[in-house]
């Protein structure tokens, strides 16, 4: 993705997926304690936002789940609707899971080329098995506005399960054609989503 320039004075943190919700909140607190300045809080795919620090003002969700107190990925995935596309997550390997190589693709990254997204299959990062289980405790949608980027051609979060997330949340949402990869394959779109936020 394209970071915002620092034009827009700006500054980037990035943390990984914890492997359960207290490492994560440790990373964030972490990573924004070393910012000089308020700011926007992105999650993607698995970015279970929670309320985790005074200098969060605003949240933005791309493509990503937004579960509610004492919810769970796992709880949000459990009921799929007929006829939607299963996301081929392999059984997990010593606690952590991947996504099967061979399916990564056309479910991950449906827009890229297909060398690129073979790449990505070959070169992802785990997540580990906590990080779908894990409920949330203090859900940041709930005291924070927050934004939410629709992906049109996701099948790892299927559309209409972003729309019902958004909705719940009170997001300010945008629609972008794109797969669960879109941050790629329309950095200048989420780039300009996360440019709305900090200007608002």
């Amino acid at each position: 993705m394209t970071a915002p320039s620092k034009t827009d004075n700006t500054t980037l943190l990035a943390y990984a997926n914890g492997c359960n919700d207290d490492d994560l909140a440790l990373m964030t607190r972490e990573n924004i304690d070393l910012a000089t300045t308020p700011g926007t809080e992105m999650g993607m795919g698995l970015g279970a936002l929670q309320a985790r620090h005074p200098k969060e003002t605003s949240l933005v969700y791309i493509a990503a789940f937004a579960p509610d107190k004492d919810e769970s990925v796992s709880t949000l995935i459990a009921d799929p609707p007929p006829g939607a596309p299963v996301p081929p997550v392999l059984p997990p390997d010593q606690g952590f899971l991947f996504l099967d190589r061979d399916k990564f693709a056309d479910s991950f990254a449906g827009d890229l080329p297909r060398a690129q997204a073979e790449f990505m299959a070959d070169s992802q990062v785990p997540w580990g098995v906590d990080a779908l289980g894990g409920t949330v405790s203090q859900p940041a949608w709930r005291s924070k506005p927050s934004w939410y980027l629709i992906a049109t051609d996701d099948r790892m979060i299927p559309p209409p399960a972003q729309h019902a997330m958004s909705e719940r949340i009170a997001a300010q949402t945008v629609e972008v054609a794109g797969s669960h990869s879109v941050y790629v394959s329309q950095p200048d779109a989420v780039a300009d989503l996360i440019r709305q936020v900090i200007q608002s």
